[in-house]
């Protein structure tokens, strides 16, 4: 089995993989302070949990934006499943070309979304990623990371706006089902939800019509049902799709078998 783990500044995604199956998944806050124990801890009591043993972990692969974070995951895989942790950064095998200015300056989790959308739905297509940040991630026809957006997420949106307006409550961030409120909470609540609904179509239009013809578009993270219930544009709605990548990656990585050759992957500008 292979341990997938992909860490946001908010939230981290936990996955096991048996085979193609992903049979067992966690969402846990980002714990920036926690040691080497206690993340080994909490993956022992939710395997317990899961009823799934330790030591069918064959492999564990690791996305990260948050670097302070890497030492202790990758600490926490040699002592608890006796593996070293593969992280997505470069030198490793992704198969997509990433054609910017400066490709380490790229998110791994970009990347990996990239490549499981395009594995998942081909291209050219476009994630996007609702986490701290919502980001915009195009993929060409040929599978080759060509670029992107980032913009501030619903919970920043919505921090931003109780910590500034004294009066205003804190309010769950849901369709109100009308635009025009009647009370504070459905003004905010319209203003949250459907600001994020517009600009994320208005994005997705904007990059479309940038790029020339019209691409598959794929939505994951946190708020991806809710922004994807009123949206124009995305497509498909994919919960896991970075454990996807992870995995994908994963197989990328591991030596070829006598007889068989490994797919080239692209020399220009290219991550691993």
């Amino acid at each position: 089995m292979l341990l997938t783990i992909d860490v946001g500044n908010t939230n981290s995604v936990l996955g096991v993989f048996r085979g193609e199956e992903l049979v067992a998944n966690w969402r846990l806050t980002t714990a920036r302070e926690q040691t080497v124990d206690e993340y080994g801890v909490l993956t022992r009591n939710l395997f317990t949990l899961a009823e799934l043993d330790r030591d069918a972990i064959t492999g564990v692969i690791i996305s990260s934006v948050v670097p302070p974070v890497n030492r202790t995951l990758a600490e926490m895989s040699r002592v608890y499943f006796g593996k070293k942790a593969l992280f997505v950064e470069m030198g490793v095998k992704t198969g997509m070309a990433v054609l910017v200015d400066n490709p380490s300056e790229v998110g791994a989790d970009r990347i990996v979304n990239g490549v499981a959308a395009f594995h998942q739905y081909g291209g050219p297509c476009i994630v996007v990623d609702f986490g701290t940040a919502i980001t915009f991630d195009v993929i060409s026809a040929k599978g080759e990371y060509l670029g992107g957006v980032i913009a501030p997420g619903l919970g920043i949106s919505a921090e931003a706006l109780f910590a500034r307006a004294a009066r205003l409550p804190r309010v769950e961030i849901k369709d109100p089902g009308k635009v025009i409120g009647t009370n504070t909470v459905t003004h905010m609540q319209a203003g949250l939800y459907y600001g994020a609904v517009d600009m994320v179509d208005g994005m997705l239009a904007r990059i479309k019509k940038e790029l020339g013809e019209d691409a598959k578009v794929v939505a994951t993270g946190g708020q991806a049902r809710l922004v994807s219930k009123g949206s124009k544009h995305i497509q498909h709605t994919d919960e896991f799709l970075t454990l996807t990548g992870l995995r994908l990656i994963w197989e990328k990585n591991q030596p070829v078998e006598r007889g068989k050759s490994a797919a080239a992957v692209p020399a220009k500008k290219a991550q691993g």
